[in-house]
């Protein structure tokens, strides 16, 4: 099986409906040292839950890497990293942080523990655990 990702995305900068409207983007922008070494891990096919910061702090969709990691073509720093994501589907629900962290299945999901990530692992228990709650 893929590996799952979890990307974060402000809603005021674009969302998730904004991910559905284009089909797919190049995930940009991610500059902190770790959260490069898992944007630099991420490969095609594998899954990525987009959550949404800021106010909403919730999973909203799942989408697809289309496209693993390659140098930004923006920038001429050859740290810096991008994907290529394709919108899949919408979850029924989304899992809010809340409910993310009254699950005790989740108290070691990166999200719970390092929450300024802007791009984390979830591992295939944890995912599976985020997809039953998005379909409630």
């Amino acid at each position: 099986m893929a590996n799952s990702w979890l990307l974060k995305t402000e809603p005021t900068t674009y969302s998730w409906d904004d991910l559905l409207r284009d089909g797919q983007t190049v995930w940009e922008g991610v500059a902190n040292a770790a959260a490069l070494i898992y944007l630099r891990a991420m490969a095609t096919g594998d899954e990525a839950l987009i959550y949404h910061s800021g106010s909403e702090r919730a999973i909203v969709g799942i989408a697809h890497i289309i496209r693993g990691a390659y140098p930004d073509p923006k920038l001429h720093e050859p740290r810096r990293v991008v994907v290529d994501v394709e919108a899949h589907h919408v979850l029924r629900k989304p899992v809010t942080l809340a409910t993310i962290k009254k699950e005790p299945r989740l108290a070691t999901l990166a999200l719970v523990r390092i929450s300024r990530l802007s791009c984390m692992p979830v591992s295939p228990e944890h995912r599976a655990v985020l997809r039953e709650l998005g379909v409630r």
